[in-house]
């Protein structure tokens, strides 16, 4: 089983270095491996107007740290809620912060021009989402899990007509496309700036799901048994909800609306890695790392014009999901 591992996580790496290798060579700017080692490692691309360079360090390299960083978040995000729900069908949008957060973004496209007020709308009302979702399914001091997914339909249903209505009453001209834009997903805004303010977030995010890897383990048993074990429920539950919460809610400021990561990477990690956590969680970051690179390479390479993720994230996860449905017959822990 150790080898089994160990060749999963070599083959990761290497698809990882194949995607991150093809998604700085690939666009319009078209150079080859080599080309790329010397615009990287060559003293003269610290010369300026070397325009390899430029391309690589300006424009490529932050999306590609972008992408991969939001797909391993969403991933593990994903991994950790079905785990903490044992619910295979759990995903990052589960508590509406993926809703509220759009809605935010959206908000802050009406009001303001500044991309930094519309990230803090974004993660503004994401983090309001999950709060109002968590104070519904609140009751004596307990928090229902069955309470917080019915919560989290609520709120989120919520904040999908209260974007729709910022839509309805937008600029048709001037917000409504920025706003459709942004909420389709795209990581053509993706800069050094995001590399250095919101991902490091996002790691914290993912890092604190990575230490809580044993504990989601005992926390996707029956109650008694977790609780007999003497692991602290509701504060292992807050934990995983507020890292995914954040992570959501930082990835949708960034990039807008991204579907079907935190739901199909997870199910595919299991089927190859087994259900324990402390194998399936840093698989799921893995995967979903290659996963986003991958699909943000296609989007901006396909065609002359960039397709938006979301579309194509759908577009792929569905029938993805579909065939391992077929194929498992929803037995994913097996």
């Amino acid at each position: 089983m150790a080898n089994k591992h160990a060749v999963f996580f070599a083959v990761t790496a290497a698809l990882f270095l194949v995607a991150v290798t093809a998604s700085l060579c690939m666009g319009r700017y078209t150079m080859t491996p080599g080309e790329l080692f010397q615009s990287i490692f060559s003293p003269a691309s610290l010369q300026p107007g070397n325009a390899g360079a430029t391309v690589i360090w300006s424009i490529r390299l932050p999306r590609v740290i972008v992408a991969a960083v939001i797909g391993a978040g969403l991933a593990v995000a994903g991994a950790s809620l079905q785990a903490m729900f044992s619910n295979p069908l759990v995903s990052e949008h589960l508590l509406g912060v993926s809703s509220g957060a759009g809605f935010g973004a959206a908000l802050g496209i009406y009001l303001f021009s500044q991309t930094v007020l519309i990230q803090g709308m974004a993660v503004i009302f994401g983090l309001l989402s999950m709060v109002i979702a968590y104070y519904i399914s609140k009751k004596d001091g307990q928090v229902n899990i069955l309470k917080l997914v019915l919560a989290g339909m609520i709120t989120s249903s919520v904040f999908a007509a209260l974007t729709s209505l910022i839509q309805y009453i937008a600029d048709p001209e001037k917000q409504l496309p920025s706003i459709l834009f942004w909420l389709m997903g795209s990581l053509a805004g993706a800069t050094m700036k995001d590399v250095t303010s919101t991902i490091p977030l996002i790691v914290l995010g993912i890092a604190l799901i990575w230490k809580l890897r044993w504990q989601l383990n005992i926390i996707s048993l029956k109650e008694e048994e977790a609780v007999s074990l003497g692991i602290n429920l509701k504060r292992i539950r807050i934990a995983v909800i507020l890292a995914t919460t954040v992570i959501t809610a930082l990835a949708v400021a960034t990039c807008g609306m991204i579907s079907f990561v935190g739901l199909i990477v997870p199910h595919f990690a299991r089927m190859v890695v087994g259900p324990n956590n402390k194998i399936l969680i840093p698989a799921s970051i893995a995967l979903g790392a290659v996963f986003m690179v991958a699909v943000d390479t296609t989007a901006r390479t396909l065609t002359s014009a960039e397709i938006p993720l979301s579309v194509l994230t759908a577009l792929i996860g569905a029938p993805i999901f579909g065939y391992m449905l077929y194929k498992t017959g929803g037995a994913w822990s097996d």
